[in-house]
């Protein structure tokens, strides 16, 4: 086995890797790319194994590894993750691939040695990661939310388009036979032109306080790099159990909260099935987040310009804790109730309900409609982007698709600051009609921290 012994591998930081470092491999990765593009789009060709490189193995982080390596011509050569107990488990599944604890020197050594890049870090990392992987022009697949703000998110979908590599967003429901016979089935007009859009989670997240605990800071275990798990953020004191490994997503610095975590599967289908772009307005029922967390009940009125596929402008609403849906509008009959999560769309002739992990019913004036569900069948999300990297196909969730619903879905986190406000969003110019919306689009780094293009 093959292992980087620097001593960022050591669990220290040490090893530093400059923006002045970043701006130099991604300068040579420019310079390159008018030559690489002559191929397929880097694309390692289809007798060719796809040579991916996973940042973030434990958790989620370990399935989407598994998945992918389960792919037909994937070859994981390389792993990494700030903590050696997840990086362990991995390394011995995959003995052969070379390991790190910062991914930065994992970039720097192997560069030319990698196609593709896996990264299930949590949020606040995503962004970062992708920019330096595709400097490089290296294919990315990011875990949902795609990043943690609005500047980071258009950096890389800019970085995307230019450098022309393969990327897709870490939905696999997008995959699922549900969400792809709902999607289907909104764009063959079942419900006719849509006019508004209802979604809800029923569950909440870990939320260990409503702020940081003042004057503590815990042991770092000897395991865990805190420095290098920070990364981005504002650097703050170790607390045991309040944010590695599980309970970061509440926390504004790292995480979405419910939204950020939900939304992406959540709004899926319904972009996929009208072709919604980038909300016009956003407005959120309160209460506002607070300042270190978001908060646990959320309600988001967005609109959303129409589309052939709609009657005209939006309207969509998110909700979920003490919010509920508005199970009126859903014209569900007698006895049926709406799920625990999902989606339920208005159209001219009737209602598509979804459940989260369901196939779509439909809906009008509290009888069922009498339209033919035929299923779409299931598409392995993870092996579509290895697929693709090969050669042979596309992927359904490019950063083209999932950067505009991204886009929706960091907003929505930002009008939850402003409670009561209605927020005008220019997309094009990456600007609210808000100063201090405008301030929530991009975030404060640490020194040498600043992704490209940021």
């Amino acid at each position: 086995m093959s292992a980087d012994r620097s001593p960022a591998r050591e669990g220290k930081s040490a090893v530093r890797f400059t923006r002045r470092d970043a701006l130099r491999i991604g300068a040579a990765a420019m310079v390159a790319g008018p030559f690489l593009r002559t191929g397929r789009s880097f694309a390692a060709g289809p007798e060719q194994k796809a040579r991916i490189a996973s940042i973030g193995v434990g958790n989620k982080g370990w399935t989407d590894l598994l998945a992918v390596a389960s792919a037909p011509g994937a070859e994981i050569v390389a792993i990494c993750d700030i903590d050696s107990n997840f990086l362990g488990v991995a390394q011995e599944k995959f003995p052969q691939a070379q390991a790190f604890r910062d991914y930065r020197v994992l970039l720097d050594k192997m560069g030319n040695g990698i196609d593709g890049v896996l990264i299930s870090t949590p949020d606040h990392m995503h962004g970062a990661i992708a920019l330096a992987a595709m400097a490089l022009g290296k294919h990315v697949y990011v875990q949902k939310p795609l990043a943690h703000n609005l500047a980071e998110l258009r950096a890389m979908c800019n970085a995307a388009a230019e450098q022309g590599v393969i990327t897709q967003m870490g939905t696999q429901i997008h995959g699922d036979e549900s969400y792809r016979t709902a999607a289907k089935m909104l764009r063959d007009g079942a419900i006719g032109k849509v006019s508004e859009v209802h979604c809800w989670i029923g569950r909440g997240l870990p939320l260990p306080a409503k702020e940081r605990p003042a004057n503590r800071a815990d042991k770092i275990p000897a395991t865990v790099d805190w420095d290098l798990w920070q990364g981005v953020a504002p650097e703050e004191p170790y607390v045991e159990g309040f944010y590695h490994p599980f309970n970061w997503r509440m926390w504004r610095d790292y995480g979405g909260g419910v939204l950020g975590d939900m939304a992406s599967h959540i709004f899926d289908p319904i972009f996929t099935g009208i072709d919604l772009k980038a909300p016009l307005t956003l407005r959120s029922g309160g209460p506002a987040h607070l300042r270190d967390t978001y908060a646990t009940n959320t309600e988001v009125l967005y609109t959303f310009a129409g589309t052939p596929l709609t009657a005209g402008e939006v309207k969509f609403r998110w909700t979920n804790g003490t919010f509920k849906p508005d199970a009126a509008k859903a014209q569900l009959p007698d006895g049926v109730n709406l799920s625990a999560s999902g989606s339920f769309t208005v159209g001219e002739k009737g209602v598509m309900v979804l459940p989260h992990w369901g196939m779509p019913t439909f809906y009008s004036n509290g009888k069922p409609m009498d339209l033919e569900i035929k299923s779409e069948g299931n598409v392995d999300h993870y092996h579509e982007w290895v697929a693709a990297i090969r050669g042979e196909g596309q992927t359904s969730t490019p950063f083209t698709f999932s950067g505009p619903l991204t886009e929706a879905v960091i907003a929505g986190t930002v009008a939850g600051a402003f409670p009561e406000e209605t927020l005008a969003w220019d997309s094009a110019a990456l600007k609210f009609d808000h100063d201090g919306a405008n301030a929530l689009v991009h975030r404060k780094y640490r020194d040498d921290w600043r992704p490209l293009g940021v």
